[in-house]
C-alpha cells in the first residue's frame, strides 16, 4: 500500500522560504512520477511541479517557475518542493500526489496516490 506523508509547512513571511518533504513507501517509485498540487480556501486544487523519480525530469506551474524547485532523493525516498520568495497567493494545502506512469502531467486526476497535505501560510 503506497503511503505518502508530507511535511514542512508553517507560516512564513512575504518573501521567506520553506521546504516541503513527502516520504514515500510501500512500492519502488522508480517508474512514478511525483507531484505538488496546492489548494486555497474556495478554490479547486492546481498543480504546481511534478517529478520523474527516474531521470529527473520536471514540470512546473508557470506562477512558481523560478521561484519553486522540485527534488528527489532516491535513497531516502523522498521528494521536496523548496519554495522560495513566497507570496500571500502561495498560501494553501499543499498536497504531494503518485502516479504509476513516469509521464509528466498537471492533471490532478491522472495521479494515482495523495497524502494528507501540510499547510503553508504566507504573511504580507
Amino acid at each position: 500500500q503506497v503511503q505518502l506523508v508530507e511535511s514542512g509547512g508553517g507560516l512564513v513571511q512575504a518573501g521567506g522560504s520553506l521546504r516541503l518533504s513527502c516520504v514515500a513507501s510501500g512500492r519502488t517509485f522508480s517508474s512514478y512520477v511525483m507531484g505538488w498540487f496546492r489548494q486555497a480556501p474556495g478554490k479547486e486544487r492546481e498543480f504546481v511541479a511534478a517529478i520523474r523519480w527516474s531521470g529527473g525530469s520536471t514540470s512546473y506551474e508557470d506562477s512558481v517557475k523560478g521561484r519553486f524547485t522540485i527534488s528527489r532523493d532516491n535513497a531516502k525516498n523522498t521528494v521536496y518542493l523548496q519554495m522560495n520568495s513566497l507570496k500571500p497567493e502561495d498560501t494553501a494545502v499543499y498536497y504531494c500526489a503518485a502516479r504509476a506512469l513516469p509521464i509528466l502531467t498537471a492533471a490532478a486526476e491522472r495521479y494515482d496516490y495523495w497524502g494528507q497535505g501540510t499547510q503553508v501560510t504566507v504573511s504580507s
